[in-house]
């Protein structure tokens, strides 16, 4: 079974105008809602490649409840902590040539200790050995750095398989249990390591100074420029297949889907991370938050270049 987990869900409301401009008054040509968190963004990713998931996570109020729906119309199983307050709402402005955006994303609401252990017992109830558990995205209001940790504490015991894609603190205190994965992009792991990440050379031994903080396999996503896996089977470096990019919000979660998608069909770490980075291009080549169909990852796939280290 896979399941996402999703701390800090949102509605996103994404805007179409003409242009961006500050300080006057700007009119949409084109307006979506969409099931906003790295998490749910994952399962959505994985529904498109015909792959089941369960969403997990924190949902409060009228718009959680529009998460919950949403997410089950889709198809995806949710089951989720209840919290007091409201799920966030994020926004996004987007310009009709798609060359500028702003996001602006809401904090979320404070989440108690009681929902926060009921959350933990949940997990340790429902994981299985086998399972595969992504954990992704910010920390809520009220809820502590090594939250993450103690998650990955529980699904190690139960022999699921966790990757991780979050950030700071979380993602270091994270890396210190052992997970089976991480995926933070280039300024991320700049700023877990404080180490250059200027190039290839410099990216790789980053990507190993993380391996050394306790994660088993290390991706570090560059974008257009590609990504790069790090692990005791080696290091591989791999191109982004070229696509017209429309919108790169939400891409780093479907390339983690994707390593999902071939992780769970038993493919070598290599191949595992051609599907990621085609699955994180089909998205960055939608409109909106959507994600990319299955007919174009796996075209996309074929176009992947693997690059010398």
């Amino acid at each position: 079974m896979i399941y996402t987990l999703t701390l800090n869900p949102a509605v996103d409301r994404e805007l179409t105008v003409q242009a961006v401009a500050f300080d006057e008054v700007l009119r949409t040509s084109a307006s979506r809602v969409d099931y906003g968190g790295k998490g749910f963004n994952v399962s959505r990713l994985l529904k498109s490649l015909g792959i089941a998931s369960t969403a997990v996570g924190f949902l409060g109020g009228r718009s959680g409840e529009m998460l919950r729906t949403g997410l089950q119309e889709l198809g995806i199983g949710t089951d989720f902590v209840w919290v007091p307050g409201e799920t966030r709402t994020n926004i996004s402005i987007v310009t009709e040539s798609h060359d500028h955006y702003i996001k602006v994303n809401e904090r979320g609401p404070l989440v108690e200790k009681a929902q926060q252990e009921e959350l933990l017992a949940k997990i340790d109830g429902i994981a299985q050995p086998g399972d595969w558990w992504v954990l992704a995205g910010s920390l809520p209001p009220g809820v502590e750095e090594d939250f993450y940790a103690r998650i990955v504490r529980v699904l190690n015991r139960h022999q699921a398989k966790v990757v991780l894609d979050t950030t700071g603190d979380a993602l270091r205190l994270g890396c210190a249990e052992r997970p089976f994965l991480v995926k933070p992009n280039a300024e991320e792991a700049h700023a877990l390591t404080g180490l250059p990440v200027g190039n290839v050379t410099e990216i790789c031994r980053v990507a190993g100074e993380i391996r050394q903080m306790g994660a088993e396999n290390v991706v570090i996503s560059m974008g257009k420029a590609g990504a790069l896996m790090h692990s005791a089977e080696g290091s591989w470096l791999v191109g982004t297949p070229k696509v017209e990019e429309r919108n790169p919000i939400g891409a780093g979660d479907s390339m983690v889907g994707g390593l999902i998608w071939a992780l769970t069909r038993g493919l070598d770490l290599k191949a595992c991370l051609a599907c990621g980075v085609a699955c994180g291009a089909a998205t960055a080549s939608q409109g909106g938050t959507e994600v990319g169909s299955r007919e174009l990852i796996e075209r996309l796939i074929s176009q992947v270049t693997f690059l010398p280290l």
